[in-house]
């Protein structure tokens, strides 16, 4: 299905090596330090699949906060560098829709929202979590050159497709 501006896509499992933080809302200065470390590490990586998109994968697992992961994806024999993790990311269905440099990035977030319910889709959960946001699991693909004060970006919201009866 799609719309003018949003896409919904299956997109099939991948591997992925970065660097996690997790925080407070309050504490998001140092998560923008974090992913900027990561970009400026992408060279630890011997074979990224794409070391021009960075990825940002965060999960609302705090009422405070959440879990933020920084990372590139990755082939099965890529190796962790030291600090670094991996991460696994199951076939998923998303929402998908660009956020242009110049808007507001809540209000893409809230639109985006809007949207899925109006679709009557519902956010995807890992049942065994416990999540603190209508969206509870927002992925991001960002360009590494991208302007950090405007950054225009793409936004992946994972769904679970409902059928109708």
């Amino acid at each position: 299905m799609k719309s003018s501006r949003y896409t919904v896509k299956k997109l099939p499992a991948y591997r992925a090596i970065g660097l996690k933080w997790e925080g407070a809302y309050s504490e998001v200065a140092q998560l923008k330090e974090v992913i900027n470390e990561m970009s400026q590490r992408i060279d630890e990586l011997k074979n990224p699949l794409d070391r021009n998109t960075q990825l940002g994968l965060s999960y609302h697992l705090r009422p405070d906060g959440f879990v933020h992961y920084s990372l590139f994806e990755v082939n099965e024999f890529e190796d962790i560098p030291p600090g670094m993790i991996e991460f696994y990311v199951p076939e998923l269905t998303y929402v998908i829709t660009h956020h242009q440099k110049g808007e507001n990035i809540g209000k893409s977030y809230t639109d985006i929202g809007i949207w899925i319910n109006e679709m009557n889709y519902i956010p995807y959960v890992d049942p065994s979590k416990a999540y603190y946001d209508p969206l509870p699991i927002k992925h991001e693909r960002y360009p590494r050159d991208r302007d950090l004060s405007d950054p225009h970006f793409d936004i992946l919201i994972p769904i679970e497709t409902v059928t109708s009866e």
